[in-house]
């Protein structure tokens, strides 16, 4: 019997358990009942960050932006649009980098947006500049394939 998948809740941080062979599109919080994937980014601090990267066990494809940065402000709809297509297979976070710079530091950004796509806290790949969505979902699915 295989293992169950891990899931961070995005909205209260618990972490739940998937059965093997179940899909987690549909799947529900157990703690506050929300839904554990709805199509778009989550937004995390340092906290939910490592928490994510950590304690779950899906993929993680992280967008390291600012709201002063107008490329990351032009790249903010196609990562929206990567996450309807990406999840659930994969978790999307958005991680504002002024307000995570010991994050930005330990992942070495240099500058944004960077995308991360990380699993169980490793980095799998990375990139720097805006992209459109179909760039974003390609890059990050060869990637994780390459990895695996």
């Amino acid at each position: 019997m295989a293992d169950p998948t891990h899931i961070v809740c995005p909205h209260c941080g618990a972490i739940n358990r998937v059965p093997a062979g179940r899909s987690a599109s549909a799947a529900t919080c157990g703690s506050c009942h929300r839904r554990l994937f709805e199509g778009r980014p989550v937004e995390v601090d340092a906290a939910g960050f490592d928490r994510h990267v950590n304690a779950g066990d899906l993929p993680v494809l992280v967008d390291i932006w600012a709201p002063w940065c107008g490329p990351c402000r032009a790249m903010a709809p196609m990562f929206e649009r990567a996450a309807a297509t990406l999840e659930p297979d994969m978790r999307l976070l958005k991680l504002n980098a002024d307000t995570a710079p010991e994050i930005t530091g330990r992942l070495g950004v240099r500058g944004i947006p960077a995308l991360f796509l990380m699993r169980r806290g490793r980095v799998l790949a990375q990139t720097a500049g805006a992209s459109d969505a179909a760039t974003i979902i390609r890059w990050a699915r060869e990637h994780l394939a390459a990895a695996a």
